[in-house]
């Protein structure tokens, strides 16, 4: 969030964190398994399949923006450690510190009731912070990667991409495929243990885009990825639900690359964004409010759940209360001198 502004981007990081609050939304009021999608109805379960395609754009667009923004910079050994001092070392102390309120939290919710279940209480709790530890490696790795990929043209590492992706996303789905149709136990040996596995790869795309590797592909196109990205993730969600399979939509499925991949393009060649003051205040809070929302969702959410309206309805309101708890939370938090902007990671 420096003093140079890129509308796009901030576009893109208030989509990232607003779908991401949308996906727990969603996941708060849905139990995500072929017994129970029997008793929703048929809207119901297409609301819920095409939401959790909406709420996977998110990480991908967050890691793509890392990889715009990260990536195409020249690093030596001091440049190294300066790096890693002002942004590794400061993740892993927020990870840390939010941790162990999430941990408190939970004690304390849980402490004397029996209507609260402590082991899902902690899942919906502690279910973003998957995220800390990767973001944390990749950061790590990022000045290696960036050195290493000034010597090759972008051309080249698009090739590259290519067969990682194909490995990291083509063979799992296969294996998938299978599986659903009562072909178990079917796995292809290989390992991307040095390429980032799939995070890096969303990576490396954000990096491909600033290079201008996909310029040749015009709008109507992306769309169309875009679009068929999400009709194939709906669509297959519904066959495993129809083959009872107990399918979970998550960022290995090779469409939900596609379909984030094409968006983010699309936005990328954005030159002004409406409404900017709004997407700007959105965006600059983004990651304060990823570490502060789920504090909202477990006491949030036995109310929403209450409420007589259908799912469809109980999602929307509760990601709609997620937003305005979060953002009111951490703006109040901001303004705390020598503290706000510590333990929100504000940059």
């Amino acid at each position: 969030m420096g003093k140079t502004r890129i509308e796009w981007i901030d576009l893109v990081r208030a989509i990232a964190i607003l779908t991401v609050l949308y996906i727990h939304a969603t996941d708060g009021i849905y139990i995500i398994s072929s017994d129970a999608i029997m008793n929703y109805t048929t809207f119901s379960r297409i609301f819920n399949f095409a939401s959790l395609f909406i709420g996977r754009i998110g990480v991908p667009f967050f890691l793509m923006i890392t990889g715009y923004l990260l990536l195409d910079r020249t690093y030596n050994d001091e440049r190294i450690r300066k790096f890693w001092k002002n942004n590794c070392k400061g993740l892993i102390i927020v990870t840390i510190i939010w941790s162990v309120i999430y941990a408190i939290s939970l004690q304390f919710i849980s402490f004397g009731s029996s209507q609260v279940n402590f082991s899902e209480a902690g899942n919906l709790f502690f279910s973003h912070m998957w995220y800390m530890p990767m973001i944390i490696g990749m950061y790590l790795s990022m000045p290696f990667v960036s050195s290493a990929l000034e010597k090759f043209s972008s051309d080249t590492i698009w090739q590259a991409t290519i067969v990682f992706s194909l490995l990291a996303f083509l063979l799992p789905f296969i294996s998938l495929v299978l599986a659903m149709n009562g072909i178990e136990n079917v796995s292809i040996q290989y390992c991307l243990g040095f390429s980032g596995g799939i995070y890096g790869i969303y990576i490396i795309l954000g990096y491909l885009v600033k290079k201008g590797q996909f310029k040749h592909f015009d709008n109507i196109k992306l769309g169309l990825i875009t679009l068929i990205s999400f009709m194939i993730c709906l669509f297959f969600q519904y066959y495993a639900f129809t083959k009872g399979y107990d399918f979970q939509l998550w960022y290995e499925f090779p469409f939900v690359l596609t379909g984030s991949f094409a968006l983010f393009e699309l936005c990328s060649r954005m030159d002004t964004v409406r409404a900017y003051p709004m997407v700007a205040f959105l965006s600059k809070y983004s990651f304060a409010v990823f570490l502060v929302h789920n504090l909202f969702r477990l006491p949030l959410l036995p109310v929403v759940v209450q409420l007589p309206f259908t799912e469809p309805v109980k999602a929307i309101i509760l990601w709609v209360l997620l937003i305005i708890f979060s953002y009111t939370a951490v703006v109040i938090i901001y303004r705390i001198p020598r503290f706000g902007k510590y333990i929100l990671y504000m940059r």
